[in-house]
């Protein structure tokens, strides 16, 4: 029984032993593989490797994966003008020298974190306050992210980090100063809409006086035109009346009379008091009569 009892121990201690000395390393991970406190490997490879077991050597595991510096709040700078400014910038950055970030930090991630963010916002200060606020949020933003990311390239990798990629998330003005510039772009925007009424105003007045006296002009040549056509009829009619009537004048003497008749008895209770021999009454008498 005793016999059994020290195979089953020596059994576990071997398991035990062996299973210290057999390690999985995943894709997603580095292993830095430590032999009394010294780094004595670096493996990049997933797969099954094996070591020594403890205290001889040791592992400690890195993630490999790309990563986001995400910073929660934004930074105060100052632009060329000393106008302040806030601005939100987030990192992608991952590990590519595991043995130069882990003697720089110890491989403790919120270190690296808190020195990539150091490293970002000095970066940004050196832009920033080169650049007037206009050329921050729109004339050169792709300049001064494409200048950050260049310093942060350079200085994260004295610490073991390659940078994917640095970007501007917001860039705005601080409280003060946005209600200010509200101010001032509403005063301007109001200039402007009263000046576009001001040019309106005017020129809807120009149009007016320009149809008017259009129409005064158009007015007046149509009354000359038809006063000229008038006259040119009455001028025909009077040389028809008088070829006409000067073949006859008797004639015409005695159409004027009747025209005067129907003229002067146009209602049954007109009345006219005259000498019935008068002249006016010619053509009333019988022919044979004076």
């Amino acid at each position: 029984m005793s016999r059994l009892v020290t195979i089953f121990v020596a059994g576990f201690i071997a398991l035990m032993l062996l299973s210290s000395t057999v390690f999985v390393v995943d894709q997603r991970r580095f292993a830095i593989v430590f032999a009394l406190g010294e780094v004595r490997e670096v493996i990049s490879e997933p797969g099954l490797h094996f070591k020594l077991p403890p205290p001889f050597q040791n592992i400690v595991y890195l993630d490999k994966r790309v990563l986001t510096l995400d910073t929660p709040d934004a930074d105060r700078f100052i632009t060329a003008e000393k106008k302040n400014i806030l601005v939100d910038a987030f990192v992608k950055w991952r590990i590519v020298e595991p043995r130069l970030y882990y003697v720089s930090f110890s491989g403790d991630e919120r270190a690296a974190t808190n020195r990539m963010s150091q490293i970002i916002k000095a970066a940004l200060n050196d832009e920033i306050t080169k650049r007037t606020v206009r050329q921050v949020i729109s004339g050169e933003r792709g300049a001064v992210m494409q200048a950050v990311q260049n310093k942060v390239v350079a200085e994260a990798k004295q610490i073991g980090i390659g940078i994917v990629d640095v970007r501007l998330k917001r860039v705005d003005y601080i409280e003060q100063i946005n209600n200010s510039v509200y101010d001032r772009m509403r005063a301007e925007r109001v200039r402007v809409a009263n000046e576009l009424r001001s040019t309106g105003s005017a020129e809807s007045e120009k149009i007016r006086a320009d149809a008017d006296r259009q129409r005064t002009v158009i007015l007046a040549e149509a009354f000359r035109e038809a006063e000229k056509i008038k006259g040119e009829g009455d001028g025909k009619a009077s040389a028809i009346y008088a070829e006409s009537f000067g073949k006859n004048p008797e004639f015409y003497k005695f159409y004027r009379s009747l025209e005067a008749y129907r003229a002067s008895f146009k209602a049954h209770g007109d009345v006219m008091v005259i000498d019935s021999n008068s002249e006016f009454f010619k053509y009333f008498r019988s022919p044979g009569t004076k």
